[in-house]
């Protein structure tokens, strides 16, 4: 599985962003989808999941102000963010996995390259 993350960029506290995940290689609509990222100086984090059921799952500082979709006919994956904090500012990665809903990223097997988000105070 081939994923590409795009959609980052500077935008001001309380602003809104929308990544975009493209996957590629396997069958998309299967797998469960997740979005993780990684501030400076910190680990990288569990930011969102969705499984093949479109079950969902998301780390309780986002929860509110982000959603996880997929639109299996294009193939892609979405995180639409809004309410933007400082706080995250990070690179965010998509990551695929044949498993369930899964919050760990040792349990997903496929990863794209990233996208910087920044949010400025």
């Amino acid at each position: 599985v081939q994923l590409q993350a795009s959609g980052g960029g500077l935008v001001q506290a309380g602003g809104s962003l929308r990544l975009s995940c493209a996957a590629s290689g396997r069958i998309f609509s299967s797998l469960t989808m997740g979005w993780f990222r990684r501030a400076p100086g910190k680990e990288r984090e569990f930011v969102a999941t969705i499984s093949w059921r479109r079950n969902t799952d998301y780390v309780d500082s986002v929860k509110g102000r982000f959603t996880i979709s997929r639109d299996n006919p294009k193939n892609t994956l979405y995180l639409q963010m809004n309410s933007l904090e400082p706080e995250d500012t990070a690179v965010y990665y998509c990551a695929a996995t044949p498993a369930g809903v899964a919050r760990s990223d040792r349990q997903y097997n496929y990863w794209g390259q990233g996208t910087q988000v920044t949010v400025s105070s």
